[in-house]
């Protein structure tokens, strides 16, 4: 094998290496933990499902699991369908609807304001 062909062939070489280190690697770690996390599963743990669903794990039956999603209301999983499990820190707490947008109890009066004082510019319209 001549120097020419070597150094045409390397950047390939060096391609695959650095996938390999960048992505494939990288994935199955966080695959094995996954796995690792799901088979780890015990009852009275607070999880939540790739789709996003909050439930309580009631019991675990080889690959399934079964989760309290409500009082009384039990559904069945596979076990690779529980994306986390949830610790108390990890839920935010929920805010009152005006705060979300950023009002307190003065931007809704203030948006109240703005509402009345537009109907009255309708009703001085209408008037003239």
């Amino acid at each position: 094998m001549d120097m020419g062909q070597l150094g045409s062939i390397l950047p390939l070489i060096l391609l695959v290496v650095v996938f390999y280190f960048l992505l494939i690697r990288p994935q199955r770690k966080r695959q094995q933990e996954a796995v690792q996390m799901q088979n780890s599963l015990t009852p009275g743990a607070r999880v939540m499902t790739t789709t996003g669903l909050f439930g309580t794990v009631v019991a675990v039956d080889n690959e399934d699991v079964i989760l309290e999603v409500a009082p009384g209301i039990e559904t069945r999983w596979v076990k690779a369908a529980i994306g986390r499990v949830v610790t108390p820190g990890d839920a935010a707490s929920v805010e009152p609807a005006g705060q979300e947008a950023g009002l307190g109890e003065e931007g809704t009066k203030e948006s109240e304001a703005a509402v009345d004082r537009n109907g009255d510019q309708d009703s001085s319209t209408k008037q003239s």
